[in-house]
């Protein structure tokens, strides 16, 4: 397992790599609150130039060995803090997430900082607690990923 993970600002040379990563559905059904569809690029597309064009929401690429893979950003979501992640799955189960979301905690220094994760996406909700993160509610919602309304965990990063 490497530890070269690295934090750099998004750059618009990273959105078709995300866009190829948020096709798969094997990431789409662990992530459960996802676009409805994405091989939407025009959705895509729209959804990141708002992201790129808010100085409120910060964002970074992940970067392994020199390869983009994955992005994390926090943003105001629900009126509280929150934290989320997407990692391409070729390279999930090499401590990237929990690398990447330990870096950026050091960054974003808002506290307390919420994050959500599907009940049963066991290594989201691993990595999160991994980095102090506890759970502190539950909630529900409309998953169009797996076209049913899917249970999650809120967690929270105390002060």
């Amino acid at each position: 397992m490497s530890s070269n993970v690295i934090l750099r600002d998004v750059s618009e040379d990273d959105l078709p790599i995300y866009f190829e990563q948020q096709l798969d559905k094997t990431a789409n059904y662990m992530a459960a609150f996802t676009a409805k569809d994405p091989s939407d690029k025009v959705v895509f597309k729209a959804h990141w130039e708002k992201i790129l064009n808010d100085e409120r929401i910060i964002k970074k690429t992940i970067i392994l060995n020199g390869e983009v893979a994955g992005q994390i950003s926090s943003f105001e979501q629900f009126g509280e803090p929150e934290v989320s992640y997407w990692i391409g799955r070729e390279f999930w189960g090499k401590g990237v997430a929990t690398r990447a979301l330990s870096q950026f905690l050091n960054v974003v220094n808002i506290r307390p900082l919420y994050a959500r994760a599907a009940k049963d996406n066991i290594a989201s909700i691993r990595v999160l607690e991994k980095c102090g993160f506890r759970i502190c509610g539950e909630d529900k919602g409309f998953s169009n990923a797996r076209s049913e309304e899917v249970e999650e965990f809120i967690l929270k990063l105390p002060l």
